[in-house]
Parts: C-alpha cells; sequence; structure tokens
C-alpha cells in the first residue's frame, strides 16, 4: 500500500464522514491525485463511501478492517 492511501486511511480513522475536499486539505497532494487514491482504497474494498447529496461521505469499512485485524492479531 502506499503512502499517501495509508495516510488517507489514518485520517479516516479519526475522521469517519469526510468528503474529498476534507481529505485533500489534510495531505500534500492534488484533488485529482486524492481522487484516484479513494478510488483504488474502494474497490480494494478497505474505505466506503456514502453518497450525500453532491458529496460523498468515506469511512473505512469496518468488516474488512474488523478481518484484517483478526489476522494480524494471529500473526503477532
Amino acid at each position: 500500500m502506499s503512502r499517501i492511501r495509508f495516510e488517507i486511511m489514518k485520517f479516516l480513522v479519526t475522521h469517519p464522514g469526510s468528503i474529498t475536499s476534507d481529505i485533500v486539505d489534510s495531505l500534500p497532494i492534488a484533488q485529482a491525485t486524492t481522487s484516484q487514491h479513494l478510488k483504488v482504497l474502494r474497490d480494494a474494498g478497505l474505505i466506503e463511501g456514502v453518497v450525500d447529496g453532491p458529496a460523498v461521505n468515506y469511512q473505512l469499512n469496518a468488516d474488512t478492517i474488523g478481518w484484517f485485524r483478526s489476522i494480524v492479531k494471529n500473526i503477532f
């Protein structure tokens, strides 16, 4: 996973329901680049977007993150 995607996921842990511009404001990358990273994370099932009028509110996908935590817990 790229550093930027990891930073997006870290941001969403503490800011669930954020829209793209919130994420752009927290990172040193352009809006178009942020959107591309959000698409990759959505396609991977790590985040989900909820349409709210003209905006999409992003949050971590609880099922996928829960599964990941259970796998990592068994490794360590």
